[in-house]
């Protein structure tokens, strides 16, 4: 059982000096939803915004879709009618917007499944009218059963640019060009183009440079410093090559056997590679390795042709066709819970033979693999021959092995990019693939519920110069800790070792060079309770331990850390803390002890307030309500803690019981603050209070005061942060300051107290001057001084020592048993010294023994 008092006094001084009900820094506990793989045929948002038409133009209003929170997919309509983004140019001011987008590259068929395809905007720029003239990020389309089809929408790239919709014919042809053949042949017919400025090397010049004003006539071969060189067929950040626009094409240079070719030119804006697009140019490759292009005025100026005398790409531009193969059904035996068993199921999945599998098919077969591995756990710990540690970590690395294999076939060859995500209970993967025309700079971040990762996949695309093509997969397991567990992290300090994260996985599917480019940052959200005096190690598995060669935390807060790591491989955050002494198991036991004693006496002093009778001037109402507050929420706690490991599965349960233990714990650091305040009118006016302020104070106010306070300051915490209940043991969560809805309340309670108990000792000495030196009243006045010092503990203030033991085992312990035995202080102070209650148990003990001596 978590420890009470011990925990609360070692932690953040003023934390602890509030908190001794539990540990400090609680940690998050998700869990991730089961979901399946959702055709967005049958799943997607209807967007029939009648001005898309591409009839309607010349609009008053130029709408612009950068606007608009895109998320999903999409099915366009016109006025109920079913229709589609145009493949073909759209005219300018057409579709109530000024740059009407259009989808280049023809729509799919329903056998092509989910293709990637550019997005284009008219525009019309010095040297006239480009139906290219912008480039707009791509999206994903895919055709339907019932001749419809469905867009991933993504904000554009510029804005006053809005998607078309048309209900008219779509082009489902192919978009590759025939080869022509020019005469006479320009390999021996061009003009040198010798600018040395134009070099991909020569970055932010003080002259910008433009093609614009350039008289272009015919073809050119280029130089630079007398060196053959090339147009770059890879994105050119902007600022190179002595101009602001740096232009390069897309689809890769000819061979010789390809004749003439015509590419399309593209421009980079820091955040798009094709966001700026020039009029197309012809290519053609040359005997003697190189190149002569037919070049033509851009379309504005501030953009030039870039010169390159690095390697080129020669790849088809074209994607290779996929045949994914039909669905494996591989099912796990019945009753099969024996280890052979289990390894008879992964050796099926190592032998699938097939280079691309559906995402259904992967999914059921991951379900099946991870059912089988928790149903050998199971069995094993419910049996008397338990797994060995070697054995474990086989089977995880059989695991890795064979879920990696799986996730391999997802990967598709793709021109430009595209990916693939699926989510199961105990896995989430993430996988990114780039091609030979990806215009993105930079890859998203990929992200699961637990961790996300950073890594260069462009960089390494371009490393890959056969293919130019590269892929990640990046998988997230939320059970793997079970096989692969952290004491497998082997170190020479004697310590305790606790998984912080989720086991995460990044691996290279398809690419010959893996080589990376720069280290690969992961970010892993803590899952457990984060000591502040632990020690955080970003590790990784090497065949039978974890270790830390090649990673390193590169920023850590009480929520995530980063891992930076020169290598992909399996990683997780393991935590090592110190083993608690044999001296903190005594402060335990004594924890305890005390709390089960100050709870048997809230029981004695609440019987004694109920069952005696009390002069008509004594109000207990106060003293009543904290004892049950504080009974109720003390016997929660040790409950929810004796019984936590049924609770915490019930996530739900886990949220009320924190929500219940806010509001008994608020509640009864209300009741001290009325207690102190009913205090400092006896003291004032060393009477019974007057009929008066009894009428003011009554019974049914107070109550009123003590648990409204408390149950609207609950009820706004659930309204802001309703999820910030149920932490790792069933209290308030720490993240986003939630704990702040109890420490905020009960510190300006604690001030308030203080502040009462001084003024309650300045009145009271200051009437003790005034007494008379009668001895019947200096005895009473004794007996007022004893019981006014000793609501030093009933009224919370002695929990102000919480600020000061600092490790000192004498003032931790002194301080445990103050706030654990309130209860007992107020049942010596309102029922032992109290001589009516006095008499009352001596008559009630006098029957009781009467009635013995009859029987």
């Amino acid at each position: 059982m978590v420890s009470l008092h011990k925990g609360f006094i070692k932690t953040h001084p003023l934390i602890s000096a509030i908190l001794y009900v539990l540990r400090l820094y609680l940690a998050f506990s998700t869990v991730s939803p089961a979901t399946t793989a959702i055709d967005p045929c049958y799943n997607y948002t209807v967007l029939d915004n009648p001005w898309r038409s591409i009839s309607n133009t010349y609009a008053s209003v130029r709408n612009c879709d950068t606007s608009v929170s895109w998320s999903g997919w999409y099915r366009l309509f016109i006025n109920n009618t079913s229709a589609h983004i145009p493949d073909t140019c759209v005219e300018r001011y057409s579709c109530g917007t000024n740059i009407p987008l259009w989808m280049r590259g023809g729509h799919p068929t329903e056998t092509d499944g989910v293709v990637t395809r550019d997005v284009c905007g008219h525009w019309v720029g010095y040297a006239g009218s480009y139906c290219c003239y912008f480039g707009s990020f791509p999206i994903k389309v895919k055709a339907c059963p019932g001749s419809y089809y469905v867009y991933e929408l993504v904000s554009p790239s510029v804005c006053d640019s809005a998607y078309c919709a048309d209900t008219g014919s779509i082009n489902t042809s192919p978009t590759t060009a025939t080869p022509v053949t020019i005469s006479p042949d320009p390999c021996y017919s061009y003009t040198v183009l010798n600018n040395p400025w134009r070099s991909i090397n020569n970055t932010h010049a003080s002259v910008i440079n433009c093609d614009y004003h350039v008289s272009w006539s015919g073809w050119y071969r280029l130089f630079i410093n007398n060196t053959s060189a090339h147009i770059p067929d890879t994105c050119v950040a902007r600022g190179r090559c002595g101009t602001d626009i740096s232009l390069w094409i897309r689809g890769g240079h000819p061979t010789v056997t390809d004749g003439v070719v015509t590419r399309d030119v593209c421009g980079d804006d820091g955040s798009y590679c094709c966001f700026y697009g020039s009029f197309p140019i012809k290519v053609k490759a040359c005997p003697g390795n190189y190149y002569v292009y037919e070049l033509v005025r851009t379309t504005i100026c501030n953009l030039a042709y870039c010169a390159d005398t690095g390697s080129i790409n020669t790849s088809p531009t074209t994607v290779t066709p996929v045949t994914i193969s039909p669905d494996i059904n591989i099912t796990l035996e019945e009753g099969c819970k024996s280890q052979n068993c289990f390894q008879n199921l992964l050796e099926k999945i190592e032998n699938i033979t097939s280079q691309v599998l559906s995402v259904t098919t992967v999914t059921n077969i991951l379900t099946v693999a991870f059912n089988a591995s928790g149903k050998i756990l199971e069995s094993s710990s419910s049996s008397s021959s338990s797994v060995s540690p070697a054995e474990l970590a086989s089977y995880g690395n059989r695991v890795l092995k064979t879920s990696e294999k799986l996730i391999s076939t997802l990967v598709k060859p793709t021109d430009t990019s595209d990916n693939v995500s699926l989510t199961l209970a105990v896995v989430e993967v993430e996988v990114f693939m780039v091609g030979p025309q990806v215009t993105l700079d930079e890859i998203p971040q990929l992200d699961t519920t637990n961790s996300s990762v950073d890594i260069d996949l462009i960089g390494i695309a371009k490393n890959n110069n056969e293919t130019r093509s590269a892929a990640v997969a990046f998988m997230s397991y939320n059970t793997m800790e079970n096989l692969l567990k952290p004491d497998f992290f082997n170190t020479s300090n004697d310590t305790i070792k606790t998984m912080m994260s989720t086991v995460i996985s990044a691996t290279l599917p398809k690419t010959t060079n893996t080589k990376l480019t720069k280290p690969v940052n992961f970010t892993l959200k803590h899952i457990r309770e984060f000591d502040p005096n632990g020690s955080l190690s970003c590790v990784y598995w090497n065949i039978s331990e974890w270790i830390v060669d090649g990673c390193s935390v590169l920023k850590t807060n009480s929520n995530y850390t980063v891992c930076s790591c020169v290598h992909l491989s399996t990683f997780a955050l393991i935590m090592q803390t110190s083993r608690p002494s044999e001296s903190d198991s005594m402060l335990d036991l004594l924890n305890l002890v005390c709390v089960i004693v100050g709870l048997v006496f809230f029981s004695l002093a609440l019987l004694t307030f109920a069952l005696c009778q009390w002069s008509p001037g004594v109000n207990n109402v106060a003293r009543i309500n904290l004892c049950v507050s504080l009974l109720l929420a003390h016997l929660l706690f040790l409950l929810t803690q004796q019984f936590l490991s049924l609770i915490r599965p019930h996530q739900e349960l886990c949220a009320v019981i924190s929500g219940v233990l806010h509001f008994l714990f608020l509640s009864g650091f209300v009741w001290m603050f009325i207690e102190a305040v009913l205090l400092f009118i006896c003291v004032k006016n060393l009477s019974q209070i007057s009929s008066k302020k009894r009428e003011v104070l009554s019974s049914g106010f107070l109550c009123v005061i003590g648990y409204t306070v408390a149950l609207v300051v609950v009820a706004v915490s659930i309204g802001l942060l309703p999820e910030g209940y149920g932490s790792e043991h069933c209290w308030i969560k720490m993240d986003k300051g939630f704990i702040w809805s109890f420490l905020g309340p009960v510190c300006v309670i604690l001030a308030l107290n203080m502040i009462l108990f001084i003024n309650i000792i300045i009145n009271l000495n200051s009437t003790l001057k005034n007494l008379n030196a009668e001895v019947s009243q200096m005895k009473q006045t004794k007996i007022m001084v004893f019981k006014t010092l000793a609501q030093f503990v009933i009224l919370g203030c002695s929990w102000i020592l919480g600020f000061f033991t600092n490790g000192r085992k004498e003032l931790e312990i002194l301080f445990l048993i103050l706030n654990s035995q309130q209860g007992t202080f107020i049942f010596l102070v309102y029922c032992v010294l109290n001589n009516e209650v006095r008499q009352q148990f001596r008559k009630f003990f006098r029957c009781l023994c009467c009635v013995k001596q009859q029987h």
